[in-house]
């Protein structure tokens, strides 16, 4: 087990069940700071965006790699979450893949037969946002401010976090 990044992230993902480790944006994280904070990434077909181009949308950004067992142990919550507002023209969803060959990362996500999008960072991604540990998960408001900041792994499904979204959406 401790060598089987499957077996750490099963016994994470039972952990998460129990609900002590379920995300919630209830107040300003220590981390959290009221400018905005933005970097580039890249999507899928190369394309270089920035996250100053998504104001006016809830930002939800989770730093990940295919390698890491709590990023796999919160990944189906953060899939469930996606699939909650991948429909939803004012929520949108910055999964970056911290692999150092994004193949594994785009491997990872069609063996769980997950249908988030996987981006990559581009350039400089400034420490409010990620200081390199994984995983870590941001949102945004609508004007690009640090909402939620959490670094290690949550459950991001629960109803609470996906009525504080619903709430952030709204505003």
């Amino acid at each position: 087990m401790f060598v089987n990044p499957d077996a750490k992230s099963f016994v994470l993902r039972q952990l998460m069940a129990t609900g002590l480790f379920n995300a919630s944006i209830d107040k300003k994280d220590s981390d959290a700071v009221s400018k905005a904070v933005d970097f580039n990434f890249v999507d899928e077909k190369g394309n270089v965006q920035n996250t100053s181009s998504l104001r006016g949308k809830i930002v939800f950004i989770n730093f990940w790699a295919s390698w890491c067992p709590p990023c796999r142990a919160e990944f189906p919550s953060i899939e469930k979450l996606y699939t909650q507002f991948k429909d939803n023209p004012d929520v949108f969803f910055l999964t970056i893949n911290e692999d150092s060959n994004p193949v594994a990362g785009k491997a990872y996500l069609h063996k769980e037969k997950f249908s988030i999008s996987m981006y990559r960072s581009n350039g400089r991604v400034p420490s409010e946002i990620y200081a390199g540990t994984l995983p870590t998960t941001i949102v945004l408001n609508k004007n690009g401010e640090i909402s939620f900041h959490h670094k290690g792994f949550a459950n991001y499904a629960s109803s609470k976090f996906i009525k504080q979204i619903e709430e952030l959406s709204n505003e």
